[in-house]
């Protein structure tokens, strides 16, 4: 029997990874459950990767998961060995014009959902218009453009909504 449904945001652990020692990684999300185990995403990942937020995710044992309807937007990451608030404010006034929001912050990390209808040169522009990069000992990356088994080979999901 499925669980019932709910429109309380609960935390939930996805699988984001594994330690060279062996041990499991997990990150705790918020997510809202829909029932049959599957979880609507309030926030885009920080460590898992191939979701963002919106998306409808298949909890499966382990903390495995995979998705079973995208909500259409982007998850950006942006990491930094230092000086990550100066990265922000400068993505700032780039980041607010594409209506992205902030799912997560910390003193070397930062996540960000924006709907892919607002277009990946515009995304691709405003980070690099910011110098996120080298100079800044720091880097950013989509995680949910790419399969999250070998990075490289694009998912596509985002044609559908594109071409609405």
């Amino acid at each position: 029997m499925s669980a019932p449904k709910s429109t309380t945001p609960e935390s939930i652990h996805l699988l984001a990874g594994q330690r060279p020692d062996g041990e499991l990684v997990f990150e705790q999300v918020l997510a809202i459950s829909i029932g049959d185990e599957c979880y609507t995403l309030q926030t885009s990942l920080l460590f898992a990767k191939g979701a963002a937020k919106g998306d409808v995710i298949r909890l499966m044992p382990g903390g495995r998961f995979e998705v079973e309807k995208r909500g259409g937007n982007l998850c950006i990451r942006v990491v930094a060995k230092d000086n990550i608030e100066v990265i922000r404010a400068r993505l700032q006034a780039s980041l607010l014009k594409l209506e992205a929001v902030c799912d997560f912050s910390n003193e070397r990390s930062l996540v960000y959902s924006v709907h892919v209808n607002k277009g990946f040169n515009a995304i691709e522009k405003a980070m690099n218009e910011a110098f996120v990069g080298q100079e800044d000992n720091a880097m950013w990356l989509y995680a949910n453009v790419y399969d999250p088994t070998d990075g490289q080979t694009p998912l596509n999901w985002w044609h559908d909504f594109l071409a609405k």
